[in-house]
């Protein structure tokens, strides 16, 4: 569990970390390097569960060994899946770039917006609490919560 207090925004109990993975923690269908360091550093505090339609059908290979779920979406309606996933979960912070992360960022209690290599969709982006550059930078709010409080408080 990560216990925020956020000024201005009030107090969060974090259970569960969602990863979307091809264009958040995985590029071409691999895994960033130092993502699997942090999501087991992470995986102390939280639950940590990753979504995908599996684009390149990498997911399970690359998530081997980690201390991870892994949700391959199955839908039409990938967007509306992840967001019945989140609400099925208590105390949710989601980290995404795609435009089908739009309604788990809606559901989530903070949602973060990777931008990366391959871009964020504005749709997602403009639901996003915070919005960062790398996936790395995005874990290390998480294991350093102040930054993420800085930037949160009002």
């Amino acid at each position: 569990m990560l216990a925020l207090n956020i000024p201005g925004r009030g107090q969060f109990t974090i259970h569960h970390l969602v990863l979307d993975f091809n264009g958040t923690i995985a590029f071409n269908g691999d895994l960033i390097s130092g993502v699997a360091e942090r999501i087991t550093l992470l995986s102390k505090d939280m639950e940590i569960h990753v979504t995908t339609a599996d684009t390149n059908g990498t997911v399970a290979r690359q998530c081997s060994g980690l201390p991870v779920s892994v949700l391959v979406l199955h839908s039409d309606d990938h967007t509306g899946e992840k967001g019945e996933f989140i609400r099925s979960l208590d105390g949710v912070i989601c980290m995404g770039n795609g435009a089908n992360d739009e309604a788990m960022f809606a559901e989530s209690d903070i949602a973060i917006g990777v931008i990366g290599r391959e871009g964020c969709s504005t749709s997602t982006l403009l639901k996003s609490d915070i919005t960062i550059q790398n996936i790395n930078d995005a874990l290390d709010l998480l294991l350093k919560p102040t930054r993420m409080i800085a930037t949160l408080r009002k």
